[in-house]
């Protein structure tokens, strides 16, 4: 009889087995009849092994794997907190809604304030704003690096104003030095959507650690995965506490799961109107929310987080053969990125210029007729979605001039993968059904 320490390792070396057999052998790619997908899970028997080693715990919430890996992100991005959450979304979700809570006094945003971001992008990043209340106000984007154009923030500005909520758009880190300056002369909240710019640096510094919030998330395209899952990160001690609160029910306690009075005066203390003494594991200081992940899912963000270095050296390596590929091409508009930045690229933008004799949608349908995924740049123009179509402009959100860039971006605009599964076969492929298609509609 094995011991269960003996039948575990046999278990993981079993799993090892299995990954090799399942996905070790590397496929051979056809062009036109293999499939060029624009992002998606890069992961080894490590990955594996970890979310069995995890399962075999049979912790199901929170728990050893994901203190790691909020431990590790934390050291890896160089800031004092990291909250794992169930995804991208909800970590824009949390990250907005500790600002409104009422511990920071003067500066927390109700109802009616105003938040500056921007249409050209993904919906969680305005939805927490509208679904808290307040009013989202938008400006446009700069063509080169579709992200924010710094210009238009203080015509953007008004008494109402608290907060700046802005994505680094595909990796490309938008103008923080600009952006984090303007928010410290208004006395203004910066949370930066990291979710598709993990790896990303400024000025030799990472995205997400420039304002007060950063978040993350790791659904499976996106710089490493836990399938589903994101994160908040932050250095501020009272937004901490915040946004633990907030993450775990809105509860006042502190404990971690499955771990009793770390307070030490669990029965003593009397919080709002309740009797002295009310159990303070049930005492409620936010209205909050339960978006913690499974420890499965840390487990395999654990294995994850030791690739990122080289996912992210991939990116840059897959992100330089496109552009040098296309760049000649005068059709085509492709993503830039300010002197101080170093992308971690989730994605290769191009948008049409005026020499172009054809739509985004002719080229697009070409692509994916040669089986070559592509993604418009999200929603395209916010706006313009059926979502806003019961929302009154002056009222539920503001627009401060004209959206003419992000207009361009919503028509004529698209991306296509850099991700680290990319094979130098599927680059020269992209870049050959691209030129080929031009070359013939001259």
């Amino acid at each position: 009889m094995m011991t269960k320490e003996e039948l575990r390792k046999e278990i993981l070396r079993l799993t090892e087995e299995y990954y090799q057999l399942q996905w070790g052998q590397e496929q051979t790619f056809v062009p036109g009849e293999s499939k060029v997908n624009y992002g998606g899970r890069v992961f080894d028997a490590k990955e594996v092994c970890n979310a069995v080693n995890a399962s075999l715990d049979f912790w199901l919430t929170y728990g050893p794997y994901s203190r790691q890996f909020e431990q590790k992100l934390a050291e890896l991005l160089s800031v004092r907190f990291a909250f794992l959450v169930n995804s991208g979304s909800s970590a824009n979700l949390l990250a907005f809604f500790a600002l409104t809570s009422p511990l920071l006094k003067e500066r927390r945003i109700c109802r009616g304030d105003e938040v500056i971001t921007v249409a050209a992008g993904f919906p969680t990043t305005v939805a927490p704003i509208l679904q808290y209340g307040a009013v989202p106000v938008f400006v446009d984007v700069d063509l080169n690096t579709a992200n924010i154009d710094p210009a238009q923030l203080e015509q953007a500005l008004s008494p109402k104003t608290k907060a700046v909520m802005l994505a680094h758009t595909l990796g490309n880190p938008f103008d923080l030095k600009q952006v984090k300056a303007f928010c410290d002369k208004h006395g203004l909240w910066l949370i930066e959507d990291n979710c598709d710019a993990l790896g990303s640096k400024y000025d030799g510094k990472f995205t997400g650690t420039w304002g007060d919030i950063g978040t993350s998330s790791f659904y499976p395209p996106h710089h490493l995965t836990m399938g589903e899952g994101g994160a908040v990160y932050t250095n501020d001690p009272l937004l901490k506490k915040i946004i633990l609160s907030m993450r775990d029910w809105g509860r006042d306690c502190w404990c971690e799961s499955g771990v009793d009075n770390t307070c030490g005066c669990r029965f003593t203390k009397q919080f709002g109107k309740l009797p002295v003494g009310y159990d303070h594991k049930y005492v409620y200081s936010h209205f909050g929310f339960n978006l913690k992940v499974t420890d499965m899912q840390a487990a395999i963000g654990c294995a994850q987080l030791d690739k990122l270095p080289a996912f992210t050296e991939a990116r840059k390596t897959n992100f330089a053969v496109l552009y040098d590929g296309l760049k000649d091409l005068k059709e085509l508009q492709l993503f830039e990125k300010y002197p101080e930045s170093d992308p971690a690229w989730f994605g290769f933008l191009i948008t049409l210029t005026e020499k172009a004799h054809f739509s985004r949608n002719d080229l697009v349908k070409h692509l994916e007729d040669c089986k070559i995924q592509t993604r418009n740049l999200f929603a395209g123009n916010l706006l313009k979605h059926p979502c806003f179509e019961t929302l009154h402009e002056g009222v539920d959100y503001r627009v401060a001039g004209s959206l003419v860039n992000t207009d361009k971006i919503m028509n004529d605009s698209f991306w296509i993968g850099v991700y680290p599964g990319m094979t130098r076969e599927k680059l020269y492929y992209m870049v050959s059904a691209i030129r080929n298609f031009i070359r013939e509609n001259k």
